[in-house]
């Protein structure tokens, strides 16, 4: 639907010749999930949330695996699954240093068509799909949390994911918890308030976690290409939402990738990791389920007094506590999000962050919410400032220029 139906023939070819290491599991009984690696055997309860970190090229994984073993409550519970792409030797012997701390699996492609210039994207869709089918379907896991190895986490990751857990499971409109805050600068979150937490239409990704049944939706359908964009389209988010921190519990350290550092000097490299520890198991967190949410956050926001930007600007608001700036267009929203410093990306008409069309932000000391100027009813799929997929790069937007004028001139 999505992508070119030669993209998709090639997807499928390029799936049959998959080398791996050998995986075989089964759930015993009702008490322990029995998996084999590579000939060896491991028992973990139902209850167990694998941890995957898919790696590739990066020796810096050190830095994402020594934080998780460093914040890891239990081995049972979590056991760390480390995924890599290909055959990066340096990489390889990092990982395999840290021996029965972890597991490592390695998936191996033989080479393929797909175009040199996107080959990394499509490498890590097709990573993504090959190692939650491992867990979900052989390992017969019931939930699994997902860490890009240019990812270091917070003291209390684990916690917040232990503690988030009943929401997924109780509620069908939460589809995913997310680690990570896109407006997360240390200059626009209240670091104060670190067990505050939102619901958000936009897909953030970063260190998240998902259900199998999630996965057996997805699966069959999953793409050749820009997955993360994928999961934002609306008839693959199906109005369902994700849990996201007002403080993240992620950093990414990744400047030099497959996305080669989009956002990350602007906006990534800013990002405040949070550093005190909430203990989000004993928090009650029902206000975040979508018949609390409505009424609590959506309606309390509306109910706000309105201020304009020149006012934000000039500091001539009076009110002392919260306020809310309104925005009818497209422009508007770009115009306030420039000032204020948020994220300027919108796809499939979502801002970053955005539930029902509103942002929250700590501006200046101040909560202040930019909201739809009138009652939401869905996202205008007609606003964007960058292409829905993001299909070509910065560089592949320069090479699309230099085809074109060479065109023109001939």
């Amino acid at each position: 639907m999505f992508f070119p139906l030669s993209d998709i023939l090639s997807f499928l070819v390029i799936n049959t010749l998959f080398l791996s290491s050998s995986c075989i599991c089964k759930k015993v009984d009702n008490k322990t999930i029995k998996i084999v690696i590579d000939g060896e055997k491991f028992d973990y309860p139902t209850n167990a949330i694998p941890v995957i970190v898919l790696a590739c090229n990066r020796v810096t994984v050190s830095i994402c695996l020594d934080s998780l073993i460093k914040y890891r409550p239990s081995i049972a519970r979590f056991p760390i699954i480390v995924s890599q792409d290909g055959d990066h030797q340096e990489t390889t012997k990092v990982i395999q240093s840290y021996q029965n701390e972890i597991h490592f699996m390695k998936q191996i492609l033989l080479p393929s068509e797909e175009k040199k210039e996107y080959k990394g994207y499509y490498k890590i869709a097709r990573h993504y799909k090959w190692i939650l089918n491992k867990v979900f379907t052989e390992f017969k896991f019931n939930t699994a949390i997902i860490i890009e190895d240019d990812l270091e986490i917070a003291p209390d990751l684990f916690e917040y994911f232990l503690g988030t857990y009943p929401l997924l499971i109780r509620d069908p409109t939460l589809w995913c918890i997310s680690a990570w805050n896109d407006n997360g600068k240390s200059n626009l979150i209240d670091t104060n308030s670190p067990e505050l937490l939102y619901r958000t239409d936009f897909f953030p990704g970063l260190g998240w976690m998902l259900t199998r049944e999630l996965w057996f939706e997805l699966s069959p359908k999953w793409p050749t290409i820009y997955w993360d964009d994928w999961m934002r389209h609306p008839q693959t988010r199906k109005d369902r939402a994700c849990i996201r921190p007002e403080v993240s519990r992620t950093k990414t350290f990744g400047l030099n990738g497959v996305s080669e550092g989009l956002f990350y000097d602007e906006y990534l490299k800013y990002i405040h990791l949070n550093d005190k520890f909430i203990q989000f198991t004993k928090l009650n967190l029902t206000y975040l389920l979508r018949e609390n949410y409505e009424i609590e956050y959506v309606e309390k926001v509306l109910s706000l007094p309105t201020v304009t930007l020149s006012e934000l600007k000039m500091n001539t608001i009076q009110q002392k506590d919260a306020v809310r700036i309104v925005y009818d267009t497209k422009d508007k929203f770009l115009k306030i999000a420039h000032f204020i410093g948020l994220m300027e990306d919108i796809r499939y008409g979502m801002p970053r962050t955005a539930y029902k069309g509103i942002g929250s932000v700590f501006y200046k000391s101040r909560r202040v919410f930019l909201t739809p100027s009138s009652i939401w009813s869905a996202y205008d799929l007609t606003w964007t400032n960058r292409s829905s997929c993001h299909i070509f790069s910065d560089v592949g937007v320069t090479r699309l220029f230099i085809l074109i004028l060479f065109i023109l001139v001939c």
